[in-house]
């Protein structure tokens, strides 16, 4: 398992994009999100535009510090509710930040809050943030999700990078996921290759490709156990199995649940 491309990043943008809007369509914007229930599917509809639209001010200006949403143009939504309007807004902020995006290049330095400072970082980022959003969209909107292999086993690389550089920075609840000896294996059912061995190790986790016994694996389809993996499907659903310690499982996923 590889990075993807920045170019491919950048077009996943916008399919990732588009293909919330068709979810979003006809939908009831007032629905609760299940796995957001904080949000409605509007205001996850915002949340993501207005990612978009910060990243792409970030990206623009050479940001060297923390951009604030207040001074990001158009951040807080369209100026209507009416869906459609709604839409647009969603269309034009993804073209715009992939506009920029491609304009910079991959290796343009700017500021991020992790351990890249590129562009880079952030065409990878937001391919993610929209691809797991659109997921939540889909659960509130009742219709059915899938993400192609690739995305999906990214999704799972760059989690496992997020929460490692979260450790490293020394956060308390990923800061618990080390020591014992334990190990999670997450082995795609569908997509040869596609596994996962994360170590539980005396001061760290670390993880690798690979396939080895662990004290708990967690077997499906790449895309569900990139959903388990995000705490958008339930370990306990039937479309994934669970093998040995499934404490060990529910541990990781409760300790790796901030952002």
């Amino acid at each position: 398992m590889t990075l993807l491309s920045y170019d491919r990043y950048c077009d996943e943008i916008l399919a990732q994009t588009d293909t919330l809007r068709a979810t979003l369509k006809g939908a009831d914007l007032t629905a609760n999100v299940p796995s957001c229930p904080d949000w409605t599917l509007r205001q996850l509809a915002v949340h993501v535009g207005g990612a978009h639209r910060w990243v792409g001010e970030i990206v623009r200006g050479r940001a060297t510090e923390d951009v604030p949403e207040e001074k990001v143009p158009g951040a807080a939504g369209p100026g209507s509710d009416d869906p459609a309007a709604l839409d647009a807004w969603l269309a034009e902020g993804a073209a715009a930040t992939v506009e920029a995006l491609r304009e910079a290049g991959p290796d343009t330095q700017v500021w991020t809050w992790a351990w890249e400072r590129s562009t880079a970082f952030w065409a990878r980022r937001m391919t993610h943030e929209t691809a797991v959003h659109r997921a939540d969209a889909a659960l509130a909107a009742r219709v059915p999700y899938t993400v192609d292999a690739e995305v999906a086993a990214d999704t799972i690389d760059e989690w496992l990078r997020i929460v490692s550089f979260a450790q490293e920075g020394g956060d308390p609840e990923a800061d618990e996921l080390r020591g014992g000896g334990r190990s999670l294996h997450l082995h795609a059912t569908d997509v040869p290759g596609a596994e996962w061995l994360i170590e539980f190790g005396e001061d760290r986790f670390t993880w690798r490709h690979d396939h080895e016994k662990a004290t708990v694996a967690l077997r499906g389809s790449l895309t569900d156990l990139m959903l388990v993996f995000n705490r958008r499907l339930e370990p306990t659903s039937s479309r994934v199995e669970v093998l040995g310690d499934a404490e060990l499982l529910d541990f990781w996923l409760d300790r790796s649940s901030f952002g």
